[in-house]
């Protein structure tokens, strides 16, 4: 049975599920739809065409859901923000929803956490297991791959991509696409090595490993020919290497921003 706290405003469209608590002075209006086992500490906000994922836990202050912050948004569009399941949302967290423009929505996988005052911006996709961490923000049309960590006060410019389980520093300013399993740090950010911390935790292979790290000194450091045909050598060098398969794929994928690159300084 849901507990739902005396003070809390609660508008006649939320759609609430079973074992719910929203704590004090929370405000949840609009089409909020909340699953089962969803916990709100007290002074949450969340409004608009929003769902949010079973087991989710989000903290005080929080605001989920309200207009995105693009001077080209119509309030009379149709636009949804979409939380998955056991997400951690701390304090002061911002999350706003699509725009016709971008795709009309905005999705948060499951299992991540956000930390005290992140931001994921219009038309962001999140995926699973990701991790922010404090005051670390997200540009609209920003795609954030599984496991990827984006470190505190870092910023990421609009329609960038941080492939899956990429890690950007503390303060990084990120302007371009950072690859699957890079590492980007500094002002602004270029990817000088793989994260091979993560790789060791989440239990990836040696071999995989080193089929990565070989392949990150051909595409990057090597100073023969251009970046496609390096990528083009490879894609066929390592054709049963699955990683960096990935690699590869994300960067001949659609792409106007170009890439992270390692300084040659």
């Amino acid at each position: 049975m849901s507990e739902i706290h005396p003070t809390a405003i609660i508008g006649e469209s939320v759609e609430i599920g079973v074992d719910v608590f929203i704590g004090p002075y929370c405000v949840i209006i609009g089409d909020v739809r909340l699953a089962d086992r969803v916990r709100l500490e007290a002074h949450v906000v969340i409004t608009g065409d929003t769902t949010i994922g079973d087991d989710t836990h989000i903290y005080s202050f929080a605001s989920l859901g309200s207009s995105p912050q693009d001077l080209k948004f119509d309030d009379d569009e149709n636009v949804r923000l979409v939380i998955g399941q056991r997400n951690k949302i701390r304090e002061h967290v911002t999350m706003n929803p699509g725009t016709k423009g971008g795709g009309s929505v905005t999705t948060v996988g499951d299992d991540c956490l956000f930390m005290v005052g992140t931001h994921v911006a219009h038309d962001c996709h999140v995926g699973n297991n990701a991790i922010m961490a404090n005051n670390a923000c997200l540009a609209g049309h920003v795609t954030l791959g599984d496991y990827a960590i984006i470190g505190g006060l870092a910023g990421i410019h609009q329609f960038c991509r941080i492939g899956a389980h990429a890690f950007v520093g503390v303060g990084g300013v990120v302007v371009e696409d950072v690859i699957p399993y890079g590492v980007a740090t500094g002002n602004r950010a270029e990817v000088a090595a793989l994260n091979l911390v993560g790789l060791k935790r989440r239990g990836f292979e040696r071999q995989q490993v080193n089929d990565l790290r070989a392949a990150f000194k051909k595409i990057f450091l090597d100073d023969s020919g251009s970046l496609v045909s390096r990528l083009d050598n490879v894609a066929a060098a390592y054709a049963d290497a699955p990683l960096v398969q990935e690699v590869v794929q994300f960067m001949r994928a659609d792409d106007n921003r170009g890439f992270s690159l390692p300084s040659r300084n």
